[in-house]
């Protein structure tokens, strides 16, 4: 494709450009196919089938003028680091869009990752983002809004527990029964699935999240001792255990914090049975949430179910023992997908390919 501007005395702008027979991608790409995993912890956004950007959901912005400072990993590093000109925003919270304005500049910002050099003509960009089960009218029209805001001609949504039974490799459009657990960082998700909708549903707001509240609550209470967010998101990958007795358990976690009472710095080993007792709670409200997604389910499908087993996704999924635990308690066998924490967006990916063929989009 070649272009040539030539500038005429009275200073317009004519582009000639002359289109040349083969299929470029470069300069001229009028639209670009986009998949985006808007989660509440990460954001993954996919094109031609491969993971561009994986980054936390996080914004930094200027307080006195609302600019954009960082996007992703640079803003996950100023969280709970800042002075007060400077305010750090996760505009997602229990999976729907709590920040509008926020939400809309992290996805530009993550955009322009895929994109970083200066096009003449930005795309017009036909994007599929995947939302929470629970969602209600007024969340999907935030979804919505912020993508077209950012840049989206065609916007297309799906529902998270399809999008992640697709990246599992479930063919959702067979008369049959699967259930996908999804336990993402603000929601878990869990769904029947069975001939391309579906079938029950349930979605709790008890996810990742809560249960980094629930170590920084236990290390307040049980050792004195003050952890921000990231230090407890970093017990819990280090340590976190839904069992309190593991084949072959983690080594005990160092924390450093300040004293409650003195404010004189700690050191506090953390044991994954401590947390493993902290987490209880929260772990048992979700069991009680898969229990009653199976009571609705019709009886020929609760059949498929306990064939097939269940599938587990979603960064909850790599809680040590947390298959062993529901296996245990509910009798039917959970699996954990290959890669859970990129099943949804590798499920987004696909059906981005296959908008047409696919009649559970929506609009």
């Amino acid at each position: 494709m070649n272009t040539e501007w030539q500038w005429s005395r009275q200073g317009y702008a004519i582009l000639n450009i002359n289109f040349v027979k083969k299929k470029t991608m470069g300069l001229f790409s009028f639209t670009q196919e986009i998949a985006i995993d808007l989660g509440t912890a990460n954001t993954i956004i996919i094109t031609n089938g491969k993971i561009v950007v994986d980054e936390p959901s996080v914004v930094a912005l200027d307080r006195r003028t609302d600019k954009v400072l960082a996007v992703g990993e640079k803003a996950r590093q100023m969280h709970g680091k800042t002075h007060e000109n400077i305010r750090t925003i996760r505009p997602l919270r229990d999976g729907v869009i709590a920040n509008f304005f926020a939400a809309e500049q992290m996805i530009r910002g993550m955009i322009k990752m895929i994109n970083p050099r200066g096009r003449w003509f930005s795309p017009s960009l036909k994007i599929v983002v995947c939302i929470p089960s629970g969602s209600t009218e007024v969340e999907l029209r935030a979804v919505r809004d912020s993508a077209e805001h950012a840049g989206g001609r065609e916007v297309y949504m799906i529902y998270e527990p399809m999008a992640a039974a697709i990246g599992i490799g479930i063919d959702v459009e067979a008369p049959e029964g699967n259930m996908i657990v999804d336990i993402g960082g603000g929601t878990t998700e869990i769904a029947v699935i069975s001939l391309g909708g579906i079938v029950s549903n349930k979605s709790i707001r008890i996810a990742g999240d809560d249960l980094t509240a629930d170590i920084m609550e236990y290390m307040r209470r049980q050792h004195n001792v003050k952890v921000g967010e990231r230090t407890a998101e970093l017990i819990k990958i280090n340590v976190g255990s839904a069992l309190t007795s593991l084949e072959n358990p983690p080594e005990d976690y160092i924390v450093h914090g300040p004293n409650q009472m003195t404010a004189l710095p700690m050191e506090v080993p953390v044991s994954y049975q401590e947390i493993a007792h902290c987490l209880e709670k929260s772990i048992s409200k979700m069991e009680a949430a898969i229990l009653s997604a199976l009571e609705q389910t019709p009886p020929e499908l609760y059949a498929d179910i306990v064939r097939n087993g269940i599938y587990l996704a979603g960064g909850g999924a790599l809680m040590r023992g947390l298959d062993k635990r529901l296996t245990d308690k509910i009798n039917i066998k959970f699996h954990i997908a290959e890669d859970p924490l990129h099943a949804v967006a590798k499920g987004t990916g696909v059906a981005l390919k296959n908008i047409d063929k696919f009649n559970f989009l929506i609009r």
